[in-house]
């Protein structure tokens, strides 16, 4: 399936280029110096190119240094710091602006997060997933979604750094999951790989993905290479693995429903079975210590959960108007 026929949906949005993004790539991809210091003190044109420039700059930390090439020794170029700090400025001004709701944010950090995870754990779209799409649909669906943790492994590695004691291992147990516990066929990565393959699943470039799936994207990098967002990013990391189970279970419903290929079915299936308990553990033997040593750390991780809720919100709102689906009267009939 092309890309152009992948979001050929009625209500598609009429993406485009970007403007500082394709700038920044064309010089870290130049390999020159002065190339990226001509552009220190440029700004994105709008919020879609502010992400798509942070997407290529987290790109430095968290890509293999193989695929960066010669763009890796610009990772902590004070051209691309400048440019970093200024873009993730005006985002988390953004962000501040998305508030814990005060019945939320009374409650202790834990369960503050389960009440979060509770709002939107099954978003109606996962609903008609499950029920009502069809094949193309749920291929159409996938490619935009990414799988419920794309890139967990590297972020929950990142986010253990500085941690001691329970947390440390807690994150340190998650990690090892994620790795297959040693078996290199079950990594989590791998099995994404061979879903992606199953289903003919194509890669989106930037350009043709949703200005909020960039953000959605990006919000991973902006947590984990901010080492002072470090309570935020065990917030959102911890609201990922509250929420996967159950919509890996529908997403497992509609594969069984369109009779996907046996390879299709591994990635979900181990999430919609290990995550319920990821959360849980993530909970009790993460944020719990955490938070006793350290209480001041509880709001912020909760306002950090409460980012990830939003914008996941944001972005299967915006998916279900790209694909054209009336999600929440198509939820009402099936309940």
């Amino acid at each position: 399936m092309s890309t152009a026929s992948l979001l050929a949906g009625p209500k598609a949005p009429p993406f485009r280029r970007f403007g500082l993004a394709d700038f920044l790539q064309s010089a870290l991809t130049s390999g020159t110096d002065d190339d990226v210091v001509q552009i220190a003190a440029a700004r994105p044109v709008d919020r879609r190119d502010r992400f798509a420039t942070l997407l290529s700059i987290y790109r430095l930390s968290t890509a293999s240094v193989h695929e960066l090439g010669a763009a890796a020794v610009f990772q902590s170029h004070p051209a691309v710091a400048a440019i970093k700090q200024r873009c993730e400025r005006d985002w988390l001004a953004e962000l501040d602006g998305l508030v814990v709701p005060p019945d939320i944010a009374s409650r202790d950090p834990r369960d503050a997060m389960r009440a979060i995870a509770a709002r939107d754990r099954l978003p109606a779209i996962y609903k008609w997933l499950a029920r009502d799409a069809s094949w193309a649909e749920i291929v159409q669906f996938l490619a935009l979604e990414g799988g419920p943790d794309g890139g967990f492994d590297d972020l929950v590695a990142a986010c253990q750094i500085g941690l001691a004691g329970r947390a440390k291992l807690e994150l340190a147990t998650n990690y090892w999951d994620e790795m297959g516990n040693g078996d290199a066929a079950a990594v989590h990565t791998t099995l994404h790989q061979e879903l992606a393959a199953a289903l003919a699943l194509p890669e989106l470039p930037l350009a043709d993905q949703p200005t909020i799936a960039l953000e959605r994207s990006a919000l991973g990098g902006l947590l984990t290479t901010n080492r002072w967002l470090q309570p935020e990013a065990l917030g959102a990391l911890g609201l990922i693995e509250l929420q996967a189970g159950p919509r890996c279970r529908l997403v497992l419903q509609g594969l069984e429903r369109c009779d996907a290929p046996a390879a299709a079915f591994p990635f979900y299936r181990v999430h919609a079975e290990v995550d319920p308990r990821h959360g849980r553990d993530w909970l009790d033997n993460a944020i719990a210590p955490i938070v006793e040593e350290l209480p001041q750390w509880g709001p912020r991780i909760v306002r950090g959960a409460y980012w990830r809720g939003q914008i996941n919100a944001m972005f299967f709102d915006e998916v279900a108007r790209i694909l054209g689906v009336s999600v929440p009267a198509a939820a009402q009939a099936q309940t």
